[in-house]
């Protein structure tokens, strides 16, 4: 009987310090890095418990993607819609907005951002859902000195002759872009969902420069990736609670 309430009181222990953990978490950080950005000058939304703006952040998005959209509008909100919103409601070049418990400080002033990126020793990347790694890893999410040696190694490849002889690449896939309009279309017009050709096209480009192939012979590869990246986007949609994956 000592030993069965002993257990139970080990296990009462470590549910309340996990407990207090997740409050603190989920609520008592937040609220106090809240008051330290106010305090600094900065302004932005209030923080809600658990999800933040998480929730507004992909309504807006949803409610973007259906909504049409003619050439002459601007594709900021639509790409970015609740970002956007954010910086005409706050009207500032400094603003935070939560992304679940933590916040995000969006920085719109150039001069500043420069500054940001040449000191990337002291300011960090944001922390993401650590799934998406799944996808992608790089100088985009790298930081300090391994950002450094990634950006070394891919920064040759950019230079502006080796871009030169990437053009005739870019030629032919384009090229045969435009040839399957012109076949669909049958030397009338129509309305055409340019979307997935040029995803083909840009999928085409990357296997002839990078690979000395073509999309067609790569097909499954990207169809495997484009599906991968729909499973992130998802899960970087919802809220990410560590050690539940």
């Amino acid at each position: 009987m000592e030993v069965m309430m002993g257990a139970v009181l080990v296990v009462l222990l470590v549910l309340v310090a996990y407990g207090w953990q997740f409050f603190n978490w989920v609520w008592l950080r937040p609220k106090a890095m809240e008051k330290s950005l106010r305090e600094q000058g900065l302004t932005g939304n209030r923080y809600r418990f658990f999800f933040g703006d998480l929730k507004e952040m992909v309504q807006m998005a949803n409610q973007a993607k259906r909504k049409p959209i003619k050439l002459t509008d601007s594709i900021v909100p639509r790409v970015i819609p609740f970002n956007y919103s954010s910086a005409k409601t706050y009207c500032g070049n400094i603003f935070f907005t939560w992304l679940g418990p933590r916040p995000i400080v969006h920085v719109t002033d150039p001069p500043m951002i420069r500054q940001i990126l040449a000191n990337y020793n002291q300011f960090q990347k944001l922390r993401g859902n650590p799934l998406s790694k799944m996808l992608a890893k790089g100088v985009a999410s790298d930081d300090a000195d391994q950002w450094v040696k990634h950006r070394k190694i891919i920064n040759p490849a950019f230079h502006v002759e080796k871009l030169k002889h990437m053009l005739p690449a870019f030629h032919i896939s384009c090229n045969e872009m435009i040839h399957k309009w012109e076949r669909k279309t049958k030397g009338s017009s129509c309305e055409v969902d340019v979307y997935p050709y040029l995803q083909t096209m840009a999928s085409d480009v990357i296997s002839r420069t990078a690979f000395g192939s073509s999309y067609e012979e790569g097909r499954k590869i990207f169809e495997l990736q484009l599906e991968q990246a729909k499973l992130v986007l998802k899960a970087a949609q919802s809220m990410y609670i560590p050690g539940s994956q």
